[in-house]
């Protein structure tokens, strides 16, 4: 599995390089702020809700630690997709938040 920490996941976002970033985390916690633009599917729909994801697009998956986001990086990658897990996750990033 792809590994990216937060600063080069905030480096990727700041010079328009085209990635997504699918947060993992539950309603409450994203509640609490999420990068812009993130797409958000709690990691208990993942298995059900991973066909509204583009396979052509590589994807950076967020959640609080780093745990449930690479839980979702290997259910994801044996579907066919292009992702990377954020290390330290959402404690770990100093970047944008809405």
């Amino acid at each position: 599995m792809r590994e990216v920490n937060p600063n080069e996941v905030e480096e990727l976002l700041k010079n328009n390089k085209d990635v997504k970033i699918l947060d993992v985390r539950e309603d409450e916690e994203v509640a609490q702020g999420i990068i812009p633009d993130a797409i958000h599917i709690p990691l208990g729909f993942v298995d059900t809700r991973f066909e509204e994801l583009d396979q052509s697009k590589d994807y950076i998956v967020v959640c609080r630690s780093g745990r449930r986001s690479a839980a979702a990086c290997e259910f994801l990658e044996e579907q066919g997709f292009k992702v990377s897990n954020m290390t330290g996750g959402m404690l770990e990033w100093d970047g944008p938040v809405k």
